[in-house]
């Protein structure tokens, strides 16, 4: 194996690791807010600089790359894409902390204890989790065959954020000791729902590093 192929592989080794972290870190997210875990909530806080890390270190070492070794093509368009990825999944995790610290810093328990079946939370945390998994397996497949599903999920993301949006509004209108909470839950569902757009964003670079194909506003009208 010639050096820059060792060095390529270094390099989606490295975002395979920042990729499991991340997930782990929406994971908790979703066990801390569904079951009021402020320590697990505690645990997501403590690992951010982690996560930042290694997006500045994917980012040295990427620009370290193409100084190196001028790469052209596939191997250009993957260290790119590993570069815009990095960055994506840092957001991805600033969310899943944002989440963390409302379990934290929030007492709305008993709000969300009954919320949080209405508003689908679980459900939406589930999408998110599988856009994640299943955008990590097609690169490391080097497939995108499933960008199309994938990306599909972020609309079903949606209808469950304007839906919660939608049942919190009209709950707020009837129960105004709830508003201070609705609120704090409105801007946690527009985090989860942000996440969505990311995973979406993260596909969409997979797609440009394999065909390269520009998928970003496709469908959209001139």
């Amino acid at each position: 194996m010639k050096q820059n192929e060792i060095e390529i592989q270094f390099l989606k080794d490295e975002i395979n690791e920042m990729w499991r972290l991340v997930i782990s870190q929406v994971e908790k997210a979703k066990k801390s807010l569904l079951n009021n875990d402020v320590e697990l909530a505690l645990e997501i806080i403590s690992l951010e600089k982690r996560v930042d890390a290694f997006e500045l270190k994917i980012d040295s070492n990427c620009e370290h790359y193409i100084a190196l070794y001028s790469p052209v093509a596939i191997d250009l368009r993957l260290v790119l894409s590993i570069m815009k990825i990095s960055i994506t999944l840092e957001r991805i995790a600033d969310y899943a902390a944002g989440i963390a610290r409302y379990v934290v810093e929030r007492d709305c328990h008993a709000f969300t204890s009954k919320m949080k079946e209405v508003l689908e939370l679980e459900k939406m945390f589930d999408v998110l989790l599988n856009m994640l998994t299943d955008s990590l397996v097609s690169l490391n497949s080097e497939n995108a065959k499933n960008a199309g599903k994938i990306m599909a999920k972020d609309k079903e993301v949606n209808e469950i954020y304007l839906n919660a949006f939608n049942l919190l509004s009209e709950h707020l209108r009837k129960e105004s000791a709830d508003v201070r909470c609705g609120l704090e839950m409105m801007m946690l569902i527009r985090k989860m729902e942000r996440i969505g757009d990311h995973c979406k964003n993260i596909v969409e670079e997979i797609a440009f590093f394999i065909e390269a194909k520009v998928l970003k506003h496709k469908g959209k009208k001139e």
